[in-house]
This record gives structure tokens, C-alpha cells and sequence, in this order.
């Protein structure tokens, strides 16, 4: 038995037995991070030295008009439901749902 699969076969869980990756490895799977962090990459670079303002406001808004429409789509419409899984009260759904014109 090699050194590897005894201390494989010596770690107690399944946690502790998942490969840990490189930070080159961890950036270029295809997360939801990463998938920002690289459109923010993209974003910066295509600038071309414009200056930009309400950039918080902005990457909010591109983050969550898809977060909301596919919790939507998830929950059939439901808004009690996809408040629910969004951890906000209807309201503050509906608020959100009126302001990107979704509702």
C-alpha cells in the first residue's frame, strides 16, 4: 500500500478526503464566483479609461434580476415560496420584483 492510500484510508470523513485544489484549479472552475469574477475582469479591461459610477448598484442589479427570475421560474410564480428561498419577506420581493419591472 502506498503512502497516499494509507493516509487516504486514514482521514475519518468524506470531507476530509476531497481533494484540495490548487488556486490556479479553485479560479478556473465554473462557480458562480468565478463566473462574476471573471465578468468584472472583462468589465475592467473593456473600460478603456471611461470613468464609471454606481458600479455597486450595477453589478447588484445584474446579480439579481437572473436571481430573481429563476427563483420565480423555480417556484412557479410562487412569491411566498421564492421569498422563502430568498430569505425576504413578500414584500421586499414585490418591492424588487416592481423595481427591475418583473412584476
Amino acid at each position: 500500500m502506498t503512502s497516499a492510500v494509507r493516509k487516504f484510508d486514514s482521514l475519518d470523513t468524506p470531507e476530509q478526503r476531497k481533494p484540495e485544489l490548487t488556486l490556479a484549479q479553485a479560479d478556473s472552475r465554473d462557480t458562480l464566483r468565478n463566473c462574476v469574477r471573471r465578468s468584472l475582469n472583462d468589465f475592467f479591461r473593456n473600460l478603456d479609461g471611461e470613468d464609471v459610477s454606481e458600479l455597486y448598484d450595477t453589478v447588484l442589479a445584474e446579480m439579481e434580476i437572473p436571481l430573481l427570475e429563476k427563483v420565480l421560474e423555480y417556484t412557479r410564480g410562487n412569491q411566498t415560496r421564492a421569498a422563502e428561498m430568498l430569505g425576504l419577506n413578500r414584500g421586499t420581493l414585490r418591492k424588487k420584483l416592481k423595481q427591475y419591472g418583473l412584476l
